[in-house]
């Protein structure tokens, strides 16, 4: 057996949206499904709405390689992937110093979070452009216009849990959001709201979207 790929801290994460081709084989996906997570890593998946995707298939756990055999079997079964997006988890440089039961989770996440099916998904980076560079500006100032966003991000306890993964060197962005919430517009509403916050309104840039609906890997390849 190959050794595992692992990162120094936290998991990989891999999201792979898909499409069904009229070679896919439901028992052989569920199967993929089911060896990864027996891998011991969690895979969460989802009905993907408009045309973008089928459905998205988000694992996350300790060693790529099995990250990369789930990728393989899902492609064997029958699923085209039409878009993907690879990320690690991480905790923030600007929440060091927070209790560890607040850090824990954000490198280890138990996903997914209980009474929340709405699913969404964006790549975002931060903006380096002329006078709006987020990377010239000192990180006393940066974390404070974090600092603004997260308690945005806050009024939204209870209705959305989000998942924010690092992608740097591993993807065309440099992080990945992950939405869970309980009501579709709630997705609509956190969204909305913090891109009022300078943090977003002057130094984000946005990838494409992905809204779903939390559904069981059985009833995605039979549907």
């Amino acid at each position: 057996m190959s050794d595992p790929i692992s990162p120094s801290a936290g998991w990989g994460v891999l999201h792979l949206f898909c499409k069904r081709t009229p070679h896919l084989d439901g028992e052989a996906v569920v199967a993929a499904v089911k060896q990864c997570e027996a891998s011991g890593h969690t895979v969460v998946t989802s009905s993907i709405l408009g045309h973008k995707a089928d459905l998205c298939v988000m694992a996350l756990g300790p060693d790529l390689r099995e990250l990369r055999t789930l990728q393989s079997g899902l492609q064997r079964a029958g699923l085209e992937i039409a878009d993907s997006y690879v990320s690690l988890t991480e905790v923030s440089e600007y929440a060091k110093g927070l209790p560890e039961e607040m850090l824990k989770p954000r490198l280890y996440p138990q996903l997914p979070p209980d009474g929340k099916s709405s699913f969404a998904f964006y790549p975002m980076s931060k903006r380096r452009e002329h006078h709006d560079n987020w990377y010239t500006l000192p990180f006393d100032r940066r974390k404070e216009l974090m600092h603004e966003h997260g308690m945005s991000g806050r009024k939204f306890a209870g209705r959305v849990v989000q998942l924010i993964t690092a992608s740097t060197g591993f993807d065309a962005f440099e992080w990945g959001v992950t939405l869970f919430c309980v009501n579709p517009d709630d997705i609509k509403d956190v969204v909305y709201t913090m891109r009022f916050d300078e943090a977003s309104a002057v130094y984000a840039e946005f990838g494409p979207f992905y809204v779903g609906i939390l559904e069981p890997i059985e009833t995605l390849v039979t549907s």
